[in-house]
């Protein structure tokens, strides 16, 4: 696989982009998505493209553009970024969530993983690619979008809704999560997410016999929805290990020299660290509950009481996972399931693996590209609908004492600009390319 070799720009704006993307208080829900759209679309009107800004309610703001490539019988690919972040408690900081401040050898602030890192990089490439006269190989639609963390209903779900003709000839798609580095004695690990779990909201209502809290009672809705709930909470789902999570092991027990990494996940996942957590969630199914809601009073016993399980099949085996749910909820508990998002596993595809593998080497001659499983969702959810092929990949060598997981949404929040770098650089050789 062939991997252009003509350098990177040393006028790279990567650190800059990122930083004032996070000075744009984004919040999702709180404040719209529209100045950091119309910084997007400035910078791609410098690289002489011609964006489009579109709404499907004021201020959620989304923009969409089409980079040319030098071969035009080759699908474009498709890069999908977010452009909202969760919202940020300034208690606890280091530095203010919006200020965007250089600090250290890294960029603070909400968005700095989550995901306007990749939202610079990516703007960083294509300025870049313009100013030096070079193109991609195969055409790019940009996609920068609204509302993925809450959902996507105002930014991807709306996009394929309303203007389904943007994205018509895509066929793959890259977008977070993946492409960070794992360490391991024998170099880095770069995670390609190829597949993520299914997501859906299980609600439950008990229904039972109102009275004073000081009488018996063995109608009570609180202690049937108390007992539903602890009953799916503590179920012991089996591992459902599919071929993702299974290469994924299998190449993890070569890095870290484990006889049996599928037989004994648990010990593999350990060697790996807080990303053990994510991966760990995609080998069974999970059902964690999040919301409860009974009562009112110390001394009434309500005649209703309600709860929601966040619920996250393993890819191909949403059937089972919803027969299993079936036992353990009671014929006087009433439930609900409100899909979140469908899950997928991508098979293989050689041309890109291979294009990345080969622009992580150009770049770190230790690096192996691992297929792994997503455990939540992203706007891959949405963009797979329409046929398109979803992988994560948003390149990052991370510092060797980086808790990478606990960035996303956490306190502190912040990137190395090294890492910036190495993406802005690994990004360029990958469009370059594929």
């Amino acid at each position: 696989m062939s991997v252009a070799t003509e350098a990177v720009s040393t006028t790279s704006h990567v650190v800059q982009y990122c930083s004032d993307l996070i000075r744009m208080d984004t919040t999702v829900g709180r404040r719209p998505e529209r100045e950091a759209a119309e910084y997007v679309a400035a910078r791609l009107a410098e690289a002489n493209l011609e964006p489009l800004l579109l709404e499907g309610s004021p201020g959620r703001t989304n923009v969409v553009a089409r980079v040319p490539g030098r071969e035009q019988d080759l699908p474009p690919l498709l890069i999908h970024c977010h452009l909202d972040v969760v919202p940020a408690d300034p208690t606890g900081w280091s530095v203010h969530p919006f200020s965007g401040e250089v600090a250290d050898g890294y960029v603070w602030g909400r968005g700095a993983v989550d995901m306007k890192d990749m939202v610079a990089m990516t703007l960083d490439v294509v300025t870049g690619m313009h100013a030096a006269g070079r193109a991609p190989r195969r055409d790019l639609v940009l996609a920068f979008v609204a509302d993925e963390e809450d959902g996507g209903g105002h930014g991807a779900g709306w996009l394929i809704e309303h203007h389904p003709e943007l994205f018509a000839d895509c066929e793959v798609a890259i977008g977070e999560v993946g492409g960070f580095s794992v360490p391991t004695p024998r170099g880095f690990l770069y995670l390609l997410e190829t597949a993520q779990k299914g997501a859906f909201t299980l609600e439950l209502t008990a229904r039972g016999l109102a009275g004073h809290g000081s009488m018996l009672n063995d109608r009570n809705a609180v202690q049937a929805l108390a007992r539903t709930v602890t009953a799916i909470a503590d179920h012991p789902f089996p591992l459902r290990l599919t071929d993702t999570t299974r290469d994924f092991l299998d190449q993890l027990g070569e890095a870290f020299d484990l006889d049996d990494a599928s037989g004994d996940p648990d010990e593999a996942l350990a060697a790996v660290g807080a990303v053990g957590r994510i991966v760990g969630a995609t080998l069974r199914h999970t059902a964690t509950p999040v919301v409860l809601r009974a009562g009112g009073a110390p001394n009434v016993v309500p005649s209703d009481a309600h709860a929601q399980i966040d619920c996250r099949s393993v890819p191909g085996y949403e059937d089972e996972f919803l027969a299993a749910l079936r036992r353990l909820i009671p014929p006087e508990v009433h439930w609900n399931v409100i899909p979140r998002g469908q899950g997928h596993e991508n098979g293989p595809d050689a041309a890109l693996t291979e294009t990345i593998a080969a622009s992580l080497l150009a770049e770190d001659p230790t690096a192996r590209l691992v297929p792994f499983c997503m455990s939540s969702a992203t706007d891959a959810r949405h963009f797979s609908r329409l046929g398109i092929r979803c992988f994560g990949f948003v390149p990052l060598r991370l510092p060797h004492d980086s808790d990478f997981v606990s960035m996303f949404h956490g306190v502190d929040e912040r990137v190395a600009i090294d890492s910036l770098t190495f993406g802005t650089r690994v990004l360029d050789r990958f469009l370059s390319a594929y």
